[in-house]
């Protein structure tokens, strides 16, 4: 079965007749399906089709950043969700980033802000792995693993 450059269907075509109109239109001959009884080509330009295939996916592969802000006091509850919410990204393939922000007197108990950090990263042990941990910024990103 050929399909020419025009994605027209010429039908059941034998082999070296397919081979000779693709090397007239200066094109390949790619097998599209190997179907059981009939395969199906098409007559097109195959690096062209090489890199069309490479940026779809690509495009379909990329992955997000999704970001969580914390502070030091945060509730369990609130906590609680934002760590599920995490875990569902993290499923879904995107990355999240962990920032605990600080105000005010909360700059003297750093401490507590890197414990909450390493809090969540025992929490999230197992459906994503640590790809930075600044405990300097409380930045962490972890990446699904």
């Amino acid at each position: 079965m050929l399909i020419d450059q025009e994605s027209n269907n010429q039908g059941v075509i034998d082999t070296r007749v397919a081979l000779k109109s693709a090397k007239e239109a200066g094109l390949d001959l790619v097998v599209v399906s190997d179907g059981k009884e009939v395969p199906v080509a098409k007559i097109m330009d195959y690096g062209k089709h090489q890199y069309q295939q490479k940026k779809r996916q690509k495009q379909s592969t990329r992955t997000t950043l999704k970001e969580v802000k914390l502070r030091p006091n945060v509730g369990e509850s609130d906590y609680a969700l934002r760590i599920e919410r995490a875990t569902e990204w993290l499923s879904k393939g995107n990355m999240v980033k962990f920032q605990v922000r600080l105000r005010g007197r909360e700059h003297q108990h750093r401490d507590r802000a890197a414990e909450l950090l390493e809090r969540v990263v025992k929490d999230l042990n197992d459906a994503g792995q640590v790809q930075s941990f600044d405990r300097r910024a409380l930045v962490l990103q972890v990446a699904p693993s």
